[in-house]
């Protein structure tokens, strides 16, 4: 039994007619004469009763045309949630990210795409860069925005293109010393009680700041660490100590804090979006054609590793 038997069967009940039946299915009458014969043999039940009044579906037929219907409809969304996979507009998105990118940018990636892709199910989770990075490579998840590029096993296989740069900047509750400066020196900041992230979480942020302070330096060692920069500027607005981050938290002032650049400007590792070149769904291609048309310098990034989009889509 074929889809087209089931058509014929519902099309002679609503036409109650060979001859009209098969004119509304494009096709002659004696084939759809022999079909609908075939398909009654097939169930092994007379389906409708022939009379000069026309043609009626047989108790056996009305219980056959009720599943015939609902498998046509079944058969229609299929066709239709196919189409819409193939234009990535339903499936599934899987991303990890760094928290101080939803400071910028994924705001407004994130806005645009559910407005444009309503159908596709966000599965969105914070992670940091060392997570993240392993999750990516081993596929646990589609695409990642990662504080320096991934690194370890896997890697390298990954596309990765900069979404964001940033430098160093220091924060401060409204009773710290250095609330109301512009800038602080780094050498200052030798002596004071420091608030970092995570070492292990963010391996590329705490080699930049070995770097720059020493990599005995008391000051690392004896740093409070938190999660994530918005735990560091929580904990610098309660007196805590200097809270040091990147400068994408200026984006994020809170009342009784306050935030000074760090000289001699000290850039930071950057913001960045890795995807395997292995994964290149639909979903996965509509999710980069809203951060070209978002963020263009990162578009031109794009194109530069993968080929302009009309490519990449052939």
């Amino acid at each position: 039994m074929e889809a087209r038997h089931l058509r014929y069967a519902v099309a002679l009940a609503e036409h109650a007619h060979f001859g009209r039946a098969a004119t509304a299915l494009g096709i002659a009458q004696p084939p759809l004469s022999k079909q609908i014969a075939a398909l009654e043999r097939e169930v092994g039940a007379r389906l409708f009763d022939r009379t000069r009044r026309g043609v009626f579906p047989t108790a056996a037929g009305t219980a056959f045309l009720v599943r015939a219907r609902a498998a046509l409809a079944e058969i229609g969304a299929a066709s239709v949630d196919a189409a819409r996979a193939a234009r990535g507009e339903n499936g599934r998105l899987r991303l990890g990210f760094i928290a101080s990118a939803l400071l910028d940018p994924l705001p407004g990636v994130l806005r645009r795409f559910s407005r444009e892709r309503p159908g596709v199910r966000l599965e969105l989770h914070e992670m940091a860069s060392s997570r993240s990075s392993a999750a990516l490579a081993g596929g646990e998840l589609d695409v990642a925005v990662t504080l320096g590029r991934p690194r370890g096993i896997g890697a390298e296989r990954l596309v990765s293109v900069p979404v964001g740069h940033d430098h160093l900047v220091a924060v401060v509750g409204s009773g710290h010393p250095y609330a109301g400066r512009r800038s602080v020196a780094v050498a200052q900041l030798l002596h004071q009680p420091l608030i970092l992230a995570s070492g292990e979480d963010e391996p590329a942020a705490a080699a930049g700041l070995r770097a720059l302070l020493g990599e005995g330096s008391p000051a690392l060692a004896s740093a409070t660490v938190a999660r994530d920069v918005h735990t560091v500027i929580g904990l610098a607005a309660c007196g805590v100590g200097v809270g040091l981050g990147p400068s994408r938290m200026l984006a994020a002032p809170r009342p009784g804090t306050w935030f000074c650049e760090v000289t001699p400007r000290t850039p930071l590792p950057d913001l960045v979006l890795s995807f395997s070149p292995e994964d290149r769904s639909p979903v996965l291609d509509a999710f980069l054609d809203v951060v070209r048309a978002n963020c263009p310098v990162v578009g031109a990034a794009l194109d530069r590793r993968l080929g302009p989009r009309s490519e990449a889509a052939g």
